[in-house]
């Protein structure tokens, strides 16, 4: 029997083909996939021709194509949609893979060759792009310890594979917490619940046998449960359950694997050379340096604890005027919030949420995407791997741009939270080949035969991920190492965070928001409501966010921890954070941090691209409007077709002419009156 993995995908846009894919294909093919990897880089090593942009750097980029469209397919199932057999595999996966890095890394006749191209950069006569990727491709080397001996780079190695096992565990923990827990509710404890609320905690019950409703950890249904029930005990319970995930003891506990993982990490700077493990990380992002992130986040601290300590008393008022003594705990500010909205903004999300149906939310960003860049969307006929998933070609004037999969709705087998990927980047070197964009969400599913509801924020979700999906599907570059998302992390966020504005054009809700039942328009009042209430409780939105960003900053800055808890606490107490409200995501379910190196020492690169993306979108409205034409081109030349073939703050000069400043971004989130 021929592996489906290993053949060439004969299917519509050479979609993996899901139908034909089983578990049992994914280790012979990721061996099959390592051992033509370490073929073709061992050749590339091991030439006798004199090293050429050619025949090394260029030959490098495509040595591992094989084993990256392997990989493609099972990270995004196994974090989509993943099972015991699937998360064996990862745990299989992570130290080989990270022993192959290794070994290409490490490999002193394939560095001597990059070093060999990389002096005669001069007379090379290389383009823009050619000269980008032997930067990249040599710093790389550089930082992953091509440059260290002996004793030191044995260590690295071990210290790198270890990390790598270690981020799987971390994810795989937190699932299983997810998981596991729910809490079943009881005809009465559904008193006070909006129906929407109701039918997901049916739904979800069902999902999960339990023969009646119950909440669960997925952030689309214990949100809202937070804001709606008026069982204090009942909120208490949720809220404890949902901030104890990978801190529950026994085999899923995080703890000891982030105290762990920090303390690796400083190892790992140490041998390379620098200070901290954030200096090491920083070295390559817009920020450079620890200094440069504190400043921002602290600037932005102050006027943001202000808000909320106001925000606070307020509701503080509240509880007690309901006859519930005592301090505002964490699992009261949500619902003494929505109380306080709907007095102070006529805004009742009960009301609100039947204008905001996922498909029709699906269609106002493709249109918005149709007006600014000219793509069309045609849902298409082609395998999938689960049956909540759904796909559409992408063309612009008749020509493939991509596939796009939109898979929305949570479930057991999925991790928490929202991300885009690419099952298959875009890239021309070797031939052209389009990518396969992927948008993962944990919307809450309805019943059948019910559309399915988003919250306003569960909306701006939608915009955010497809931003960064539009980031993929316009690139335009040649080399896969760059391509669409492949770019700074602390710029990433910029194009996600950039379309989440479209979403707040009233036009775009005028035409899309409309009624589940009766079909009609959001009504302009309440549009505008809807709108001028954009920054309420900001505050508190603003310090749980920048809570956990500190925190992260200073796990990354010095001496890893003995006791990371401990150390977290000392930090939100330096902070005075506020009692009321906890971190948005806490040590033992830090995922962004310890579930690999993505964010880590980088969870502040939201709001780092949060201070371009509120300029970014103020270009627009100063030349045509929203759809500006010549705007939406200089944003596609410049930021979303150029991935990371440029630096970043280049690529934004390019685009605006400038850098900006912070005043943009608190006057975005309604703070700089408390500045």
């Amino acid at each position: 029997m021929t592996n489906p993995l290993l053949e060439s995908w004969d299917t519509p846009f050479a979609m993996p083909p899901f139908d034909r894919i089983a578990d049992d294909d994914f280790r012979p093919a990721v061996d099959a996939a390592l051992e033509s990897a370490r073929a073709r880089v061992a050749e590339i090593a091991d030439s006798a021709e004199p090293a050429t942009f050619a025949n090394t750097i260029e030959a490098l980029e495509l040595a591992d194509a094989d084993l990256g469209r392997v990989l493609g397919v099972f990270y995004n199932l196994s974090g989509a949609d993943s099972s015991p057999v699937r998360e064996a595999l990862a745990r299989e996966f992570s130290p080989m893979l990270s022993a192959y890095a290794s070994d290409v890394a490490m490999n002193e006749a394939l560095f001597a060759r990059i070093e060999a191209v990389w002096a005669a950069r001069e007379s090379l006569d290389l383009t823009e792009e050619q000269a980008r990727l032997l930067y990249l491709t040599r710093r790389g080397f550089v930082r992953a310890g091509a440059e260290l001996e002996g004793i030191a780079k044995d260590r690295l190695r071990s210290v790198t594979e270890r990390l790598a096992s270690l981020g799987v565990q971390f994810t795989q923990h937190l699932l299983a917490d997810e998981r596991d827990w729910h809490m079943e509710l009881s005809e009465p404890d559904l008193d006070g619940l909006p129906d929407f609320v109701v039918d997901a905690a049916r739904a979800a019950g069902e999902e999960r046998g339990a023969g009646g409703p119950v909440v669960t950890l997925s952030r689309s249904l214990i949100v809202p449960f937070l804001q709606f029930s008026p069982r204090r005990d009942l909120r208490e319970r949720a809220h404890a359950a949902w901030t104890a995930r990978g801190a529950n003891g026994g085999d899923t506990d995080n703890r000891d694997i982030a105290r762990e993982i920090l303390e690796l990490r400083e190892e790992r700077a140490g041998l390379l050379g620098y200070d901290s493990f954030a200096e090491f990380k920083l070295e390559t992002e817009m920020a450079k340096t620890p200094e440069a992130v504190r400043e921002l986040l602290m600037k932005v601290w102050e006027p943001a604890r202000t808000k909320a300590e106001e925000d606070g008393l307020r509701l503080t008022a509240m509880m007690h005027s309901d006859g519930v003594n005592g301090d505002l705990e964490p699992w009261d500010w949500r619902y003494y919030s929505e109380k306080r909205r709907i007095e102070e903004h006529d805004l009742d999300e009960t009301a609100l949420k039947p204008y905001l149906q996922l498909d029709r939310m699906i269609e106002a960003a493709f249109d918005v995407a149709h007006r600014l860049f000219g793509l069309a969307f045609a849902p298409c006929d082609v395998p999938l791997y689960h049956g909540d998933v759904r796909a559409w070609e992408v063309t612009r004037d008749g020509r493939h741009m991509a596939v796009f999969l939109g898979d929305y709705f949570a479930r057991g087998s999925k991790r928490s939270g929202a991300w885009c990927s690419a099952m298959r980047s875009q890239k021309t070197l070797g031939g052209e080949v389009r990518p396969i964009v992927v948008n993962v969400c944990n919307f809450a599913k309805p019943p059948k035969g019910k559309p399915a509801l988003l919250s306003y924020d569960d909306a701006r979700t939608l915009f955010h991920e497809f931003g960064h999906a539009l980031h993929q599907m316009l690139s335009d570059v040649t080399y896969e190492c760059m391509s669409g998302t492949s770019v700074a992390r602390d710029f990433v966020e910029l194009p996600s965070q950039l379309y989440e504005h479209w979403l707040e054009v009233p036009e775009v809700l005028t035409t899309y928001a409309t009624h589940a039942e009766t079909g009609a328009a959001m009504p302009a009042e309440m549009r505008d409501r809807l709108l001028a209430a954009s920054t309420y409780d900001m505050g508190f939105q603003t310090v749980e966010y920048l809570g956990s960003a500190l925190v992260d900053l200073e796990f990354h800055s010095g001496e890893a921890p003995d006791d990371p808890m401990e150390m977290q606490r000392d930090v939100l107490e330096g902070l005075e954070m506020p009692k009321a409200i906890g971190m948005r995501h806490a040590t033992p379910h830090f995922a962004h941090i310890f579930a690999g190196d993505g964010y880590s020492a980088g969870y502040y690169s939201y709001m780092w691209s949060e201070v371009m993306d509120a300029d970014a979108f103020a270009a627009f409205k100063e030349a045509g409007g929203p759809f500006d034409t010549d705007m939406a081109q200089k944003l596609e030349k410049h930021i979303l077709s150029a991935g990371g073939s440029q630096e970043a703050a280049d690529a934004y000069v390019a685009f605006r002419g400038r850098m900006p400043g912070v005043a943009a971004l608190l006057k975005g989130r309604g703070l700089d009156d408390a500045a």
